[in-house]
């Protein structure tokens, strides 16, 4: 069966930093894009960045990459979302997902597969 499970999320100060894991198991990594994700409460899920496992590209959409870096330790089939400079409005269930493509985007429903997000609260 395939299984994303997201760690890592806690309680922060603003300005603080954490770092998401996914861990992923059940399919062939290299054939896939994982991605991260968030939602808050009353809004939509929002895409954050992905990464190609096969060659490690990466796509941050708008302006996630100031504050955020994807990586991947394919040896481990594990993705990490490093999140630094953290505000309140991060705030946010984060997800980690997967599909088996080629093209790096963060379209939620292009998206087969989701882990169960761990949460994510920043106090100011």
């Amino acid at each position: 069966d395939v299984q994303l499970q997201a760690s890592g999320g806690g309680l922060v100060q603003a300005g603080g930093s954490l770092r998401l894991s996914c861990a992923a198991s059940g399919f062939t990594f290299d054939d896939y894009v994982i991605g991260w994700f968030r939602q808050a409460p009353g809004k939509d899920r929002e895409g954050l960045s992905c990464i190609r496992s096969s060659d490690g590209s990466t796509y941050y959409p708008g302006s996630m990459k100031a504050r955020f870096t994807i990586s991947s330790d394919n040896a481990k089939n594990t993705v990490y979302l490093q999140m630094n400079s953290l505000k309140p409005e991060d705030t946010a269930i984060y997800y980690c997902a997967a599909y088996s493509g080629l093209v790096t985007v963060t379209i939620p429903t292009l998206y087969d597969y989701w882990g169960q997000g761990t949460q994510v609260t920043v106090s100011s």
